[in-house]
């Protein structure tokens, strides 16, 4: 038989394959095969400013989600979620709610309310992999009102690169759950101490709208237990949006 280099050299190198084979699984020490390393992340703060005189602003709810997702939509009756949100600054509903929604890809909280002049930054991360077609939206209330609102509500930061950043100011929103009655006995924040969230909606329109604004007693609402300097001129609140990795 004729000498055949070839084939000697593949049967040596598949014998090599077998030594080093037989001796990874008899030494324990040999790790293994190593994990999937980590996805990278783009990381995001959103800094709330309330511009209001005399209107706190429960703490914010901030949901980055897709487009098939908003917390409301204008002309619509509002979700129990913002309806309790909008009636008594509670958004741990709305945020429940939009975590079990497959467009919702990151929830965040503000950890308090936000005073007049005051502001807070909230943090939230999402994979780089999911930032093509993500929009943020934010809700907060108005604590001295029924049920007014402020946020954003679907902005697109898909395409906002490290270090950039954008400004936003919005307006009030009525969320249409409750009567603007001004009674301090159906408003939560400090100017009533009232109840906040009920359940049953005795705003005949039951739809999300531009808010009209606070009357209040000064400007000849007699049972209004609220005074010039609650009201509120649009805008509400600053958000300044930045990506920071």
């Amino acid at each position: 038989m004729l000498f055949n280099p070839t084939t000697k050299v593949r049967l040596l190198a598949v014998g090599a394959v077998a030594i080093v084979a037989a001796a990874c699984d008899n030494d324990s020490s040999v790790p293994a095969t190593p994990a999937t390393p980590p996805q990278p992340t783009a990381t995001f703060e959103v800094t709330v400013t309330n511009l209001t005189n005399a209107q706190p602003l429960s703490p914010v709810a901030v949901i980055a989600h897709q487009a098939g997702y908003s917390v409301f939509d204008i002309g619509s009756p509002a979700t129990e979620g913002l309806e309790m949100l909008a009636e008594g600054g509670d958004n741990s509903a709305l945020i429940a709610a939009a975590s079990g929604n497959a467009d919702v890809i990151a929830t965040a909280s503000g950890a308090a309310p936000i005073g007049p002049a005051g502001s807070e930054t909230i943090f939230f991360a999402v994979l780089e992999s999911e930032l093509p077609g993500l929009n943020l939206s934010t809700s907060t209330m108005l604590v001295n009102t029924n049920d007014a609102i402020t946020g954003v509500n679907g902005f697109d930061i898909a395409e906002l690169a490290v270090g950039e950043s954008v400004s936003l100011r919005s307006i009030a929103y009525d969320a249409g759950t409750e009567a603007n009655t001004e009674a301090a006995a159906d408003i939560p924040g400090p100017a009533g101490g009232g109840e906040g969230f009920n359940a049953a909606r005795d705003d005949l329109a039951d739809r999300v709208a531009m808010h009209s604004g606070v009357v209040s007693q000064e400007d000849g609402k007699p049972t209004s237990d609220l005074t010039g300097q609650h009201r509120f001129d649009n805008p509400i609140a600053a958000f300044r949006i930045a990506r920071i990795n």
